[in-house]
């Protein structure tokens, strides 16, 4: 029997650390509602930890039934994590025109004066094409990602600022995970439970 070099499920760490602007892919077996299959965007980390929010899991609401004032919004609420469920936060292509905004990467920026944007979709300047809406979001204290890096629970990559906007997100969990090579392609095949392997 010849041992291979590599093992399937700890498969090389990529160099990225975490920062704004990254994101966090979840291990295949990584369970529960809010992180199995989750890919989570960095919005801010430094010493006082991280924090994030997941992109792909969707809900049944309408940011224009729970937010007062919005008067017709497409696009749906999405989770952005556990913490402050009852708070709303938001990522946006609209840059500086959004006053007190932060640059997350190129293109994409968190949250601002949210007066400001609920005047700009109600007068069409804004969309779902330009916005998305998260209730709650995702925080580490400090180091507990890194805790979490060293179990494999989390690989940290990049993502195009469409992939990050994207509102079709039923399978960008696969395709991330396409995008970085044929060990991680094989994850996207692993059964979201290991018990029915």
């Amino acid at each position: 029997m010849k041992n291979l070099d590599f093992n399937i499920f700890q498969p090389n760490k990529t160099s990225l650390k975490p920062a704004a602007g990254r994101v966090l892919i979840a291990e295949p077996f990584l369970q529960g509602p809010y992180f199995g299959r989750a890919i989570i965007l960095i919005t801010e980390h430094n010493e006082k930890g991280t924090v994030g929010l997941v992109l792909n899991k969707s809900t049944e609401l309408y940011p224009d039934e729970v937010i007062d004032d919005i008067l017709s919004f497409e696009g749906e609420l999405f989770v952005g994590g556990p913490v402050s469920s009852n708070t709303l936060n938001f990522l946006h292509t609209l840059g500086p025109a959004v006053p007190g905004a932060v640059q997350i990467t190129e293109s994409v920026y968190w949250g601002g004066d949210f007066e400001h944007l609920k005047k700009m979709i109600n007068e069409g300047e804004a969309s779902s094409n330009s916005v998305k809406f998260f209730a709650g979001y995702s925080g580490w204290a400090p180091d507990q990602l890194d805790g979490e890096l060293a179990e494999n629970s989390w690989v940290v990559s990049t993502l195009s600022d469409e992939f990050i906007m994207t509102r079709d997100v039923d399978d960008i969990w696969e395709k991330a995970m396409s995008l970085m090579g044929d060990i991680y392609k094989t994850w996207t095949n692993f059964p979201r439970n290991p018990a029915f392997n």
